[in-house]
């Protein structure tokens, strides 16, 4: 089915579909079309305009066609939420009230808790209930506006484990609606088994892990968290370079938790994205700078362990792109609404309400390495978009924050909600 969606309030994001992130000075700027139609057609955005150069009687429709009156409402491009870890098995609200009391991020993974924690829970619960679990978990962000999401692994910690997580994975790309790319993250966390060894364990993931995952084609890219008490950058660039043989770009958890190296080790083999950030200082900008990596940072983290925030205002200023994401996971970041990150970036960094919509779209689009296909209304991109509810301004989105501004959201041109 195709639809033309009317006497749209304001058509946000607009672009010639050649812009694939937006930098700097730049992220300020956000196209917009006032009174404007947008066709949809066979699961593509085919065009655009205003009403006043709509003519209904020359419009050509083919095939069933449904028409949508958006009278008072905008639309946006669905948000892309290029850093989650939404196939878990279940909650860690026991470790948030250790939280509460005082024991932190560190301490508690220490003691066998936090990725630990769920990683006992992967082992142990079967590959058909994680998928349905997860699955709900897709349905609950489609809700709020998300219409493509990055999934990690890496809360099996075991061969056999991670390989069932992101089998899950590559179930949900074939069941669920939104787009989808798979991470491996096999260096997520270092089991207690091998703390007085960590070599070895990042040679299980070298040589036991990755082998596997590629001969099953399961992963998009490859992750590893670079930070202190967990992955070094020693470590983190052994397994970079062992993912790039086979066609695996890296992805990199950085800086969450102090000066860990990360950073500068992503650039130096290309990843994708970094992401975290809160310990960026002005070697780790320079290094961005020179290359083609999307720093990212993760709101909701910070938010909830209640950590320094990343320099999101100084990185901009200093002409970067700037995405973000959601983390959703279980222990530190319990929320997929991209709706709360867009807000967080306008109250917790300072980003203006055009800067934080950049970031949650094409940006976040460019750290999945889907803007040429997501992340603006642009004739050819896929249909991925969502319906407001009656407001009154661009600036509502992130200022009402709380609430659900989404009304409708087509995902692949097919209205899901």
């Amino acid at each position: 089915m195709n639809i033309l969606i009317k006497n749209i309030k304001e058509l946000v994001q607009i672009d010639d579909g050649k812009r694939l992130k937006s930098s700097g000075k730049d992220m300020s700027e956000l196209k917009t079309l006032n009174n404007a139609w947008l066709f949809i057609k066979e699961g593509m955005i085919e065009d655009f305009g205003t009403m006043e150069q709509f003519n209904g009687d020359g419009f050509v429709y083919s095939g069933e066609i449904k028409d949508i009156d958006a009278s008072g409402k905008m639309v946006f491009p669905a948000f892309v939420d290029s850093h989650t870890h939404l196939v878990y098995p279940a909650s860690r609200e026991i470790e948030y009230v250790d939280k509460i009391k005082g024991l932190s991020y560190e301490e508690i993974a220490r003691r066998g808790g936090g990725i630990l924690n769920t990683a006992k829970l992967t082992q142990a619960i079967p590959e058909e209930e994680l998928y349905s679990r997860s699955l709900e978990r897709l349905q609950e962000i489609i809700k709020y506006g998300t219409g493509a999401v990055e999934i990690k692994s890496g809360y099996g910690l075991t061969i056999e484990s991670e390989l069932k997580m992101l089998r899950v994975i590559k179930r949900l790309k074939e069941t669920s609606p939104l787009t989808i790319k798979s991470t491996f993250l096999g260096a997520h966390s270092i089991p207690l088994e091998y703390r007085n060894n960590p070599k070895a364990y990042v040679d299980l993931v070298i040589n036991g892990m990755l082998p596997r995952v590629a001969e099953e084609n399961l992963a998009d890219y490859i992750d590893v968290f670079c930070d202190k008490g967990f992955f070094t950058p020693a470590d983190t660039e052994r397994i970079l370079e062992a993912g790039l043989k086979y066609g695996l770009r890296g992805k990199i958890h950085a800086n969450e938790l102090d000066y860990s190296g990360g950073i500068q080790a992503g650039v130096k083999y290309n990843a994708l994205s970094v992401d975290h950030l809160e310990f960026t200082g002005d070697a780790e900008i320079d290094a961005l700078l020179k290359s083609d990596t999307m720093p990212t940072i993760l709101p909701g983290a910070a938010f909830f362990l209640n950590m320094r925030y990343a320099p999101a205002r100084k990185m901009i200023d200093a002409g970067l792109p700037l995405a973000m994401a959601s983390d959703f996971n279980p222990g530190s970041s319990p929320s997929g609404n991209m709706q709360l990150i867009l807000s967080m970036a306008s109250v917790l960094y300072k980003l203006t309400p055009q800067e934080a919509i950049n970031a949650t779209t094409i940006n976040t689009a460019y750290a999945m390495g889907l803007s040429s296909l997501l992340g603006s209304i642009a004739k050819g991109k896929k249909a991925n978009v969502f319906i407001t509810s009656r407001i009154p301004t661009i600036e509502y989105m992130p200022y009402y924050y709380g609430a659900n501004k989404v009304e409708t959201v087509i995902l692949n041109g097919k209205i899901v909600k």
